[in-house]
């Protein structure tokens, strides 16, 4: 009720309606794409937003306080262009550093967060060695102890951040080849083999877009684990478990412009009922970072909408 309270109260009139977005996914660059391309798997009607919020790329590098800034300032456009139902913050650095803050930030829309799948690879490691490959905010943040403590306390965490490697998947991934992609992949899986681990966490979700690369790198002795799958299902019944309570519909049924005027992504259900998602970007570094992402959306069928407007 307060979010339609919220909503009737920015809109003018019955022509200046505002689209309700299902699920936003945010995340620093094109990390986030596999959680989005994997809940359209599960709920091919379901409308979907992507924005990168390229502009403030790396996150991993940041402050606290920083993470926390850029995350809310982006929330922010996002929530009087989309009006999410749901935002899954397809990204550790900003889950792990921000959620709380927006959570208590923005009261009237539900967060779905991505945490490393400590518990996951603590259940599958014989040696109980696992490696932790994230930013330099993830694996230096408070929260990383909590988890291993709660579901890895028998496991040693072997952490490794790679700034450059995250570097290399936003900037070539969609466009390098594939021995490019298995070079770029070797430092870190030799690393956590050296360390005798048998285990590896992808703790960035920019590492989900190598996940097949990562796995033929680390055949036949280490196992590679993410999140895609637990936070897909969670986002699904956080969208169901708000609407059976609401009584509103869980499928967005506003269509139109913004209170801004500005035409807002439709995600028009096609024949066999799937939405087609859209993606933003908050800033181009140049024209080789353009095509990547015009290579992405080509790839995945996705609505290129450029940049997202203040």
């Amino acid at each position: 009720m307060l979010l339609m309270h919220y909503l009737i109260s920015v809109i003018p009139d019955k022509d200046n309606i505002l689209y309700m977005t299902d699920f936003v996914f945010i995340d620093s660059g094109v990390g986030g794409i596999p959680y989005m391309m994997k809940l359209l798997e599960k709920k091919p009607d379901a409308s979907c937003v992507y924005v990168a919020d390229t502009a403030n790329f790396p996150y991993g590098e940041k402050s606290h306080e920083q993470v926390v800034a850029c995350v809310i300032e982006l929330v922010e456009k996002i929530r009087l262009k989309f009006a999410p139902k749901v935002i899954v913050v397809a990204c550790n650095t900003m889950s792990v550093n921000a959620l709380d803050a927006l959570r208590s930030h923005f009261s009237d829309i539900q967060f779905v967060g991505t945490v490393p799948a400590i518990k996951l690879a603590a259940s599958i490691s014989k040696k109980r060695r696992i490696g932790l490959l994230a930013t330099h905010a993830t694996c230096e943040n408070p929260y990383n102890i909590e988890l291993q403590k709660k579901f890895a306390s028998d496991c040693t965490i072997v952490n490794r951040a790679d700034p450059e490697l995250i570097s290399f998947i936003e900037h070539n991934a969609f466009t390098a080849s594939r021995e490019e992609c298995l070079e770029a992949v070797k430092p870190a899986v030799n690393f956590f083999r050296e360390q005798d681990c048998d285990a590896i966490i992808l703790g960035c979700t920019h590492f989900l877009n190598f996940t097949d690369v990562f796995e033929a790198a680390c055949e036949p002795d280490i196992k590679v684990v993410d999140s895609v799958d637990g936070v897909v299902r969670h986002s699904l019944e956080v969208l169901g478990s708000r609407f059976e309570v609401s009584g509103e519909s869980p499928v967005g049924d506003f269509k139109g412009v913004s209170p801004l005027g500005e035409r807002v992504a439709t995600n028009e259900v096609g024949a066999q009922g799937e939405a087609s998602p859209s993606l933003y970007i908050t800033g181009f570094r140049d024209t080789d970072e353009e095509n990547q992402y015009n290579v992405l959306c080509k790839r995945f069928g996705i609505n290129f909408g450029g940049l997202l407007k203040k």
